[in-house]
């Protein structure tokens, strides 16, 4: 059934998949015109096309596995991409954040709420994963009972 609570966890992940389009990741006070990610100020989703990409798949992904409820097995295992190509993002953010900010002065920087979002993702794909696995077992102790 589509109504079971790890659904709901997948639909906030494909949110918080969706949402990091729309809030910068961060932001700084000054010009950075050294900077390739904060020339206009704002480090966001839309500065990078890998991430743009990574991040856009997160959130395909999370509605499609809502979807994959009659094969556990499948949700599960898409789940398990969501999560790689979530720490995958978080690690290419920071990895192009650090390369590219060297010069600037860390107290002029300020953290968006888009730094959160992946975190947020990642615990509700881990929600989503424990409850199908508590589902495939109480299918497989029925199972055995008949």
């Amino acid at each position: 059934m589509i109504q079971r609570i790890q659904s709901i966890f997948l639909f906030l992940t494909a949110v918080a998949g969706g949402l990091m389009f729309a809030v910068p990741i961060a932001s700084i006070e000054t010009n950075a015109p050294e900077s390739a990610l904060f020339k206009d100020r704002v480090y966001e989703l839309q500065d990078n096309p890998i991430l743009m990409v990574m991040f856009g798949l997160v959130g395909l992904l999370a509605l499609v596995s809502i979807f994959q409820f009659k094969n556990r097995s499948r949700q599960l295992t898409l789940n398990r991409i969501l999560i790689i190509l979530n720490l995958l993002g978080v690690a290419l953010a920071l990895f192009l954040f650090m390369q590219d900010s060297p010069n600037i002065p860390t107290d002029n920087i300020s953290e968006g709420f888009g730094i959160f979002l992946p975190v947020l993702g990642f615990i509700f794909v881990f929600l989503a994963n424990r409850f199908i696995k508590k589902d495939d077992n109480l299918v497989k102790s029925m199972d055995r009972l008949r």
